[in-house]
């Protein structure tokens, strides 16, 4: 089962299991990860699941859909690598992942 490794603002690390299919703002939810509010629960409506992707895994995981990236504009702290953790979905090719939370959501 691939792997996830969150990273707080303030340097903690979280590695959870991330089933095939689900998100990364899922699996942040399910293993009580802080950071991670989620407040519209994955349906791409708000930033509260802003997360920054790992340099290393950023080609991996690809660029915002248009619709990621409109919603990216009401994130506090977006880097070229921000993305919204419900829209990234866990694949084989992303096992080991790892995604930093900023210090707050938009």
């Amino acid at each position: 089962m691939p792997k996830i490794t969150y990273i707080e603002h303030g340097g903690k690390k979280h590695t959870v299991d991330a089933p095939l299919g689900t998100t990364v703002m899922e699996n942040a939810i399910r293993n009580g990860v802080p950071g991670i509010v989620a407040e519209c629960g994955g349906a791409c409506a708000c930033a509260t699941c802003h997360v920054h992707v790992d340099e290393a895994w950023k080609e991996k995981v690809g660029p915002p859909s248009p619709m990621e990236e409109d919603m990216l504009d009401f994130a506090f702290d977006v880097k070229p690598t921000s993305r919204l953790s419900c829209q990234i979905k866990m694949t084989d090719e992303l096992d080991g992942l790892v995604v930093h939370t900023p210090a707050q959501q938009g």
